[in-house]
């Protein structure tokens, strides 16, 4: 089991966090993490394989659409499991592939053509900048091969009883700006100095629990555990706050397939790190500490 599940090189980063009576166990718990490529060095790593001509700025967008914070929160929780339960192992995958170019937390056929997103629409999963046919290809083959690791590990966590959650961090203000080839600018404008602060703020934790048309999709008991967790904090959470769990994304179809098995969420940025528009951020472990405490308790409650 221990070599099931390995990191793939431009692809996902594989951990396997074994507490010290797990010996070679089946995880119980997997923490994935999509949008994991939240270093200046991940956009430089997979630009640097790209053929296309693309904006110079483009690293901008990266920085304030990248989920910092989520890799250590993800790798926080399953260390604090692990610690109170020894006899357990957990796995967390952490996708490479910044979402700048293609999401991974999109169902995207093989046949899919960038295209722009406009307000209140789902972000696209290939980029509109992506039109060389090299890097399109080169694009779609690292998707496939993190959309099957990550099935994998799903079907074996969760189909053993174990739980899997989608873990998230994103901006702290909704800003509603157009995916397009103008996307540098827009952003710059929603973040100017009179502008920023006209942005609704979003929930410090929202849990994305329910599918558009209202049905039930995760673990109801870790749900109410987390909210229970969060309040003996003063951290405010929401559910379906920012969106509901669209059938267009991976999380979705994960939790179709293991019925009250996963959970997939949101913690905003500022909880996790000083959020600065446009730069590479420094994530603050005593903040991350706080919030992975409390996923870590919730989950506790609910794993076999």
């Amino acid at each position: 089991m221990a070599d099931s599940f390995r990191s793939l090189p431009g692809v996902a980063d594989v951990t396997w966090v074994r507490g010290a009576a797990a010996g070679d166990a089946a995880p119980t718990l997997l923490l994935e993490v999509p949008h994991g490529a939240t270093r200046a060095v991940d956009f430089d790593d997979l630009r640097a394989a790209l053929r296309g001509d693309y904006a110079a700025d483009l690293r901008d967008f990266f920085y304030v659409n990248t989920d910092v914070g989520a890799p250590e929160l993800a790798t926080a929780i399953a260390r604090d499991v692990v610690a109170a339960r020894p006899d357990r192992a957990a796995l967390v995958v952490r996708c490479l592939m910044p979402r700048t170019f293609l999401d991974t937390n999109r169902v995207v056929d093989p046949a899919a053509a960038a295209r722009p997103s406009a307000v209140g629409e789902m972000t696209p999963g290939l980029m509109p900048w992506v039109v060389d046919e090299h890097d399109r290809a080169l694009l779609l083959e690292r998707y496939a091969a993190y959309r099957q690791l990550t099935t994998d590990a799903f079907d074996v966590v969760c189909g053993g009883g174990g739980r899997g959650l989608c873990v998230h961090s994103y901006a702290p203000r909704s800003v509603a700006v157009d995916v397009d080839r103008d996307i540098v600018g827009s952003l710059r404008a929603a973040y100017a100095p009179d502008k920023v602060a006209t942005w609704a703020l979003r929930s410090p934790v929202d849990l994305i629990t329910d599918a558009p048309d209202g049905a039930a999709m995760a673990d109801g008991a870790l749900a109410a555990a987390v909210e229970r967790e969060m309040a003996a904090r003063d951290v405010g959470v929401v559910r379906n706050g920012a969106y509901s769990l669209f059938p267009s994304t991976m999380a979705f179809l994960h939790a179709q397939r293991h019925p009250g098995r996963t959970l997939c969420f949101e913690v905003r940025r500022d909880l996790l790190c000083d959020f600065v528009p446009f730069v590479e951020l420094a994530v603050d472990g005593a903040r991350v500490a706080k919030v992975a405490t409390a996923f870590s308790r919730a989950l506790l409650e609910v794993l076999p």
